[in-house]
């Protein structure tokens, strides 16, 4: 379980990022998270995992304080949260397999990892994984040669590699088409409930989460503004949350384009370890 209590950002500007945040995700709930370009969606998923360091409040994942670790305690507590990026993370030069493997990073030695030498276990496990989200035939390809949807596929086979309590989840379908993002939340949501998975997943695409997250939590100026079932979002609380417009009708022919942010080393390591 997840609890997030009164989670604060504030920049060295002054600027709040998020206002005293807090929720709980129980085990294999999928939580949509939306909100306007700066309403503090992707700092609250790296707040989770402290890529982006938190100015106060805690978050709670099963029975580790996540915001009071060290620093080697912290790479250890990341080992338990999946991280799947926008712009897949993935290295593009390495096989598929290679790239589920290196889910697998954080539980091996150096030599191991250097040789990629993993476990016969971990093996079986990743050509599991590959055959869960649809990609056994493309195991020995490199990573450069998948489309984007295959590549998203790769990227949670990678997550669920890391054996995770968690899963954080940043707008994975914003550089796909109509039909691979339904087809790649579908996948996301259906593993979370296999799994008993916890997961959060930022969206802009309000048609996507209504169609198939299990709860929605709305944000605006870094402030839950709603929190509850799809079926509750509304014309007026879709108002709340992004202002005033015509949501008489939300169209499913399209998705905002957003600008995929360039990755840290630390957040490019998130996602390998």
């Amino acid at each position: 379980m997840l609890r997030v209590e009164s989670l604060t950002k504030t920049y060295a500007t002054g600027d709040k990022a998020l206002n005293g945040v807090s929720f709980d995700v129980p085990p294999g709930e999928v939580v949509g998270l939306i909100g306007p370009s700066g309403s503090g969606k992707s700092t609250l998923i790296r707040g989770i995992n402290r890529l982006v360091e938190p100015s106060s409040g805690r978050v709670l994942l099963n029975d580790s304080d996540i915001t009071r670790l060290g620093r080697s305690e912290l790479q250890r507590a990341r080992r338990r949260m999946g991280m799947i990026f926008q712009e897949y993370a993935l290295v593009e030069r390495l096989t598929v397999m290679e790239n589920v493997l290196s889910g697998r990073l954080g539980y091996v030695s150096f030599w191991r990892s250097l040789f990629r030498r993993f476990p016969q276990r971990d093996v079986d496990k990743a050509f599991a994984l590959l055959a869960r989200v649809g990609l056994t035939e493309q195991t020995d390809k490199r990573a450069s040669a998948l489309s984007g949807g295959q590549r998203q596929r790769v990227g949670i086979a990678r997550a669920l590699e890391q054996d995770p309590e968690l899963l954080l989840v940043d707008e994975p379908t914003a550089s796909l088409d109509p039909k691979t993002a339904r087809q790649i939340m579908r996948l996301i949501c259906e593993v979370c409930r296999e799994q008993a998975l916890p997961a959060i997943i930022s969206l802009h695409d309000v048609l996507l989460a209504k169609m198939f997250v299990d709860r929605i939590i709305g944000l605006r100026a870094g402030e839950i503004v709603f929190d509850g079932p799809p079926a509750k979002l509304d014309t007026s609380i879709l108002t709340e949350i992004y202002g005033e417009e015509d949501w008489t009708e939300i169209h499913d022919d399209g998705h905002e384009e957003a600008h995929a942010p360039e990755l840290s080393h630390e957040e490019r390591m998130a996602g390998l370890t």
